[in-house]
């Protein structure tokens, strides 16, 4: 069965669903690396991709997100370059899937008991909330500025690149 549009998940509505341990079939989480990059060297800037809306972000959109911003500094930036997933997705999505198709009227309950089973997990960003970091040397700026813009293409909501250490 197909996932659901991403924009049925993309509000912030409820109640925070993270306890694991009450329920059973949790897919694993899509972000396989947090920290990638040079983590042994401190750098004197850093980049942070925020959030300007508040929001769910899926973990399939922030393991994008991620893989084309290392894509970009990997290229141009070489080994001067560390890059951080700030949030960690705790969120648990749940799907009511429906039976669709010949005759699914007569073996499908509607909206009854409808709780849904967990399909995906989610980051619940506020406003202002850090997605993504990359730190690096006054040489890369521009290249971490681009790495960071492309990887706000893949994000579902307008985001901001904020420039910390810089001295002026």
């Amino acid at each position: 069965m197909t996932r659901k549009p991403a924009r049925m998940y993309r509000k912030i509505e409820g109640q925070v669903y993270t306890r694991q341990e009450y329920m059973g079939g949790i897919p694993v989480c899509r972000v396989t690396q947090f920290d990638t990059g040079n983590l042994r060297t401190s750098f004197p800037l850093s980049l942070t991709l925020a959030g300007e809306e508040a929001a769910q972000v899926r973990d399939t959109a922030l393991e994008a997100a991620r893989v084309s911003a290392v894509r970009v500094l990997e290229k141009f930036a070489l080994n001067e370059y560390h890059l951080k997933v700030r949030r960690y997705p705790h969120q648990i999505l749940r799907e009511h899937k429906m039976a669709t198709g010949a005759g699914a009227d007569r073996i499908s309950a509607g909206m009854r008991r409808a709780f849904g089973k967990p399909v995906s997990h989610a980051v619940r960003a506020e406003i202002g909330a850090e997605l993504i970091t990359v730190y690096t040397t006054q040489a890369h700026l521009a290249v971490a500025k681009e790495a960071l813009r492309k990887a706000s293409h893949k994000l579902p909501v307008p985001t901001r690149v904020l420039v910390r250490g810089l001295a002026s």
